[in-house]
């Protein structure tokens, strides 16, 4: 009888322990990294770097933000040409480190524009509410105004992808929240770059992306560029003609 007992309990012990690991394994994988703005302190001197031997134009637009940015660097003069375009995306970065690094990655170039994306990583990674992420963006904003009280600011909404699917209601919590913010302000606008990215039952498309399921293929980044290029167009073109190569 004893000996049954003792086993009944070493089974309960060992079930119980079992379940206190598994849940603080579980705990441990549902906690977002921490994001720390300064690991991108090396790419931003890289820019840096750059500009001393190749000196930006004033007066042109800047576009900051995460990978679907930097990805594109190689394109993106030519696809948004003829407007005169300064790259400064940063992979893996949040609408944090955009806030961060603004002074940086945009407002010392002068611009008359500035194109930010971020909360995609936000969103789909380090798991930041939406209205942290439009608060973060907001204060981006004022930064720039501040600066610079005439340079227009363009907000691209988070895209869909097939990888960050079970993250899409706050990524599209995020777009609502942004319209909101920027409505009425002339000197913000909203491009929505999500809406052109789905099919016609409001799925994303499944053939847009390369093999990771996140990022653009060439397909989805004509798209992308299309969708970006006809609102910067619409706004920026009249102001190329001033734009500085001294």
């Amino acid at each position: 009888m004893q000996n049954n007992l003792f086993v009944v309990r070493m089974t309960v012990s060992i079930v119980l322990g079992l379940t206190t690991l598994a849940t603080a394994q579980s705990t441990q994988q549902t906690v977002p990294p921490t994001i720390d703005p300064l690991r991108y302190e090396e790419a931003i001197l890289a820019f840096e770097s750059h500009d001393r031997v190749n000196p930006p134009p004033k007066g042109a637009i800047v576009i900051t933000g995460s990978s679907s940015i930097r990805r594109w660097h190689n394109s993106i003069v030519k696809d948004l040409a003829p407007l005169t375009i300064i790259p400064r995306g940063f992979g893996g970065s949040t609408m944090k480190d955009a806030l961060h690094f603004i002074d940086r990655l945009a407002i010392k170039y002068m611009p008359r524009a500035v194109v930010v994306y971020e909360g995609d990583n936000d969103t789909g990674r380090y798991l930041v509410p939406p209205s942290t992420i439009v608060d973060q963006f907001s204060r981006i904003a004022d930064k720039i105004h501040t600066a610079l009280p005439e340079t227009r600011v363009y907000i691209l909404s988070v895209k869909p992808s097939v990888l960050r699917r079970p993250f899409w209601d706050k990524a599209r919590e995020t777009n609502e929240l942004l319209k909101k913010l920027v409505a009425g302000n002339d000197l913000i606008t909203y491009i929505d770059v999500a809406g052109p990215l789905l099919d016609a039952n409001g799925k994303v498309m499944t053939d847009i992306f390369v093999d990771d399921n996140l990022h653009l293929n060439e397909k989805g980044t004509r798209i992308w560029a299309a969708t970006i290029k006809a609102a910067l167009m619409k706004g920026e073109a009249q102001f190329e003609s001033a734009v500085s190569k001294d």
